[in-house]
């Protein structure tokens, strides 16, 4: 996907700290957000009802450059980075105005659970794969 997908959000208060801050661990919930619009945006979900295949994150950074505090408003650029085989990376920048609040990025592998019960990585859907290149 070479277009970057703009998800606006504003900060609420259960998402502060006591001196009005959002708290770091929302910043991933924030990308996560974004990534969930962004397949929507394209007609599909995360988590399709069939649940043939699963999308855990297997990794994920975040480098925070400028605190965000209630009420701002803001937006979550994210843009698919690569589309393996297996796995989807994203690219993903939180922005207030023109200013950079944190530069990040999130791996999820395409699995399947197997009739024993066990979490397996497959192939990514070409379904998939292609909406999202």
């Amino acid at each position: 996907m070479a277009v970057a997908f703009r998800y606006p959000r504003r900060v609420q208060f259960h998402e502060t700290d006591l001196a009005g801050i959002a708290h770091f661990s929302w910043y991933f919930r924030y990308m996560e957000e974004a990534e969930h619009a962004l397949w929507r945006s394209l007609g599909m979900s995360v988590a399709p009802t069939d649940g043939a295949v699963g999308f855990p994150r297997v990794a994920a950074s975040c480098d925070f450059k400028a605190p965000l505090r209630f009420e701002e408003e803001f937006e979550v650029v994210i843009q698919v980075e690569a589309v393996g085989r297996r796995s989807i990376r994203y690219a993903c920048t939180l922005e207030k105005g023109a200013q950079i609040v944190a530069v990040g990025s999130m791996t999820s592998a395409s699995v399947t659970r197997t009739a024993d019960g066990r979490v397996t990585a497959v192939d990514l859907p070409e379904a998939i794969a292609a909406r999202l290149r």
